[in-house]
């Protein structure tokens, strides 16, 4: 019998500003076709190249499927077939036999951006609850935006800034160190509609991207000196006399103090340190002392360097200096997460005694004998975090229990004892809100898991009753927990309901639209914004003119056809991609006899791994590029970008520093591509 035909509404779980709104069609209990959701303000009925191809990546045929043992050695990728009861018995084992020798903080559970659910994913933290009943390690999510998180909040007591939809009235629109074409490409029909009413759009970024294509102008930054350049251009607003005034002396505080800061950077200082023309320093200066509103987009990539959150502090106060934070199209633009004022519980009453925190970017440094066991879910640290080689010793361990709960057999599991089937989005009930807009989403599972697959919160309520752990929190349902996310009582949410979500699958926060948040006041202990004492430009390591014996300055931004890792293993977007390429300046090639398509060796003190050679002005010359993503198993020589990436801090948050490293380049022996 016919089930007939269904629409069912769903949303991108993937780390993207853009968190789309998408129509599954299903027909006969099959999803056959998705696409995005056309009565969605910011989807606009697209999605991207990536998650077109997601239904395809569904259906693969190296999805994981059931659960599994490992019968080699650790990192062989060789494993059983097991039964869920088998799975389940083997770990309550070897979880109880950890937690009564060494202590429940002995378990490190490894939580990444695989998923941005707040039911499923990290957002939410989800799993939290059964760990804190174990006892278990915190574990610090700081892979991705903290630095600039913090920079943000010290100067205006949050991270959240414009509405990226309010860019449509921008009139000067700076894309400060992000590609939005590629990492977040629903917000340029919003930058062209400002273009239509005559907005001029300047890229600011160390590589001539997609977007800084098509920007009206493009400047090539020296990385890890945005801050400086900030002040610059604020040195010549101020010779403009184009200040704010009004806007300085009841809205901001701190003032005297960062003007003198600003004025110790002048063009000219700061044409050295940024590598830019003075002249175009000076042009940009003007144009906005002169052009209000002026909105600048500023993303994660900005800040994943020694210096990160004091770029992201000093880049939020040039709106406080020109007053931009009053008008609708004016201001910076990072992420609209503060905005959610979900209910979101860590449940530290579940736990017997404070636990330590382990960090989620220093996971060689941690990965220490006082861990007996890394359970990983939604996240693939040997393909994502720095220190790629010693990741892979401390994952070799054989006192290290690893469970790994996944959908494809990454670099990652390869090391694991058991792995676990994990759900993907069409197939689980998940909450999400968008980072780079202000709706909140709903996502229905449209068709039934394959195999044996559980979704995250399911895994973790089958494992907590085979534990026979009787804390009721533990079992709550996925709608449950939904409905507990969005009961904090917040104006925001009033009248948002698990039952409302579903039917309508997304709703905008109760904020007016335009959303000019910063009008009247900060949420800082002034009210105002902070500029706030200490530096104002903390140099990087790539901002150095003594760079050693590894003088190229590595960018490693994201790919246009893999998120992170995942899609890493599609064939038709690796093909895409064109496997891992790294850019170099001509000037940089030919010094070190480097041609278009030769294979090079990129190293460091930390390690190394090989590019394809791409020659090409679109970076400086001193700076190379290649691209995040790749599978380590599936790149030549068995390594990728993070193996020559270090576990260093940013000056706020630990933030990563996938930005900040210098390296060298030498060419592999007669080895081209074909």
């Amino acid at each position: 019998m016919s089930l007939g035909e269904l629409q069912v509404l769903g949303a991108c779980p993937l780390d993207c500003p853009d968190t789309c709104s998408w129509v599954v069609t299903v027909r006969d209990g099959e999803a056959v076709k998705m696409r995005g959701n056309p009565d969605h303000p910011y989807t606009r009925g697209a999605l991207c190249v990536k998650v077109n191809r997601y239904l395809e990546h569904t259906r693969a045929p190296d999805r994981i499927l059931h659960p599994m043992r490992r019968v080699g050695p650790k990192g062989s990728g060789r494993f059983e077939r097991i039964s869920w009861d088998e799975a389940l018995e083997e770990i309550s084992v070897r979880l109880r036999g950890i937690i009564d020798e060494h202590g429940g903080e002995a378990i490190w559970p490894y939580l990444g951006t695989g998923t941005l659910g707040y039911v499923q994913g990290s957002e939410g933290m989800a799993g939290r609850r059964f760990w804190n009943v174990l006892g278990a390690s915190k574990h610090f999510l700081n892979i991705c935006s903290t630095a600039g998180n913090i920079g943000l909040a010290r100067t205006n007591g949050t991270a959240g800034g414009m509405d990226p939809e309010t860019f449509a009235l921008s009139k000067l629109i700076l894309l400060w160190g992000t590609n939005t074409l590629t990492s977040g490409h629903h917000l340029w029909k919003f930058i062209q509609e400002a273009r239509a009413a005559g907005a001029h759009v300047v890229a600011i970024d160390p590589i001539r991207t997609r977007t800084a294509e098509q920007a009206d102008e493009h400047l090539p930054i020296r990385p890890g000196t945005d801050a400086a350049l900030a002040l610059g251009l604020l040195n010549v607003v101020l010779s403009e006399g184009a200040e704010d005034r009004d806007y300085l002396e009841n809205h901001t505080s701190g003032w005297e103090g960062f003007r003198a800061e600003i004025l110790r950077h002048p063009p000219e200082r700061v044409a050295e340190i940024t590598g830019l023309p003075e002249s175009d320093i000076r042009a940009l200066g003007v144009r906005l002392a002169h052009t209000r509103p002026t909105g600048i987009r500023a993303t994660m990539g900005i800040q994943r360097h020694a210096g990160g959150g004091t770029a992201m502090r000093t880049i939020a106060a040039i709106p406080g200096v020109t007053g931009d934070w009053r008008r609708p199209g004016g201001g910076v633009a990072y992420s609209t997460t503060a905005y959610f004022h979900l209910n979101i519980d860590s449940r530290e009453d579940l736990l017997a005694a404070p636990v330590r925190q382990l960090t989620m970017t220093r996971l060689a440094e941690g990965l220490d004998e006082s861990v007996k066991c890394l359970w990983v879910y939604a996240a693939n640290p040997m393909g994502s975090t720095s220190a790629q080689e010693r990741v892979r010793e401390k994952l070799l361990r054989e006192d290290l229990f690893t469970v790994v709960m996944e959908q494809f057999p990454t670099d990652t599991v390869d090391y694991a004892d058991i792995v676990l089937p994990a759900t993907m989005q069409t197939e689980h009930t998940d909450l999400h809100a968008g980072y780079g807009h202000m709706y909140l989403m709903w996502n229905e599972p449209a068709v039934e898991p394959p195999g044996e697959c559980l979704s995250t919160m399911e895994t973790f309520r089958r494992l907590a009753r085979h534990m026979g752990l009787t804390e009721p929190s533990l079992y709550d349902s996925d709608l449950e927990l939904a409905e507990q996310l969005l009961a904090s009582g917040h104006p925001s949410l009033e009248g948002v309901t698990v039952d409302r979500l579903r039917k309508e699958g997304w709703v905008r926060l109760n904020v007016p639209q335009p959303f000019v948040p910063f009008a009247d006041g900060f949420p800082t202990p002034s009210g105002k914004l902070e500029f706030g004492p200490g530096p104002a430009y903390v140099p990087s390591h790539t901002a150095s003119a003594e760079r050693g014996p590894y003088p190229l300055a590595l960018i490693t931004p994201a790919s246009h056809t893999f998120l992170n890792t995942t899609f890493g293993n599609n064939p038709e977007l690796l093909r895409r991609s064109k496997g891992p390429l790294i850019l170099v300046s001509p000037a940089d090639a030919a010094q070190r006899g480097l041609s278009d398509g030769q294979r090079a060796r990129v190293f460091n003190d930390n390690g190394e791994f090989e590019a394809v050679v791409e020659v090409s002005d679109r970076v400086r010359p001193g700076v190379v590029a290649s691209t995040k993503g790749h599978w380590r198993k599936l790149s030549p020589g068995g390594a990728t970008v993070n193996a020559v990436v270090d576990e260093r801090d940013a000056d706020m948050g630990r933030g990563a520093v996938y930005h900040d490293n210098l390296v060298e380049l030498s060419p592999c022996a007669s080895r081209r591509r074909t």
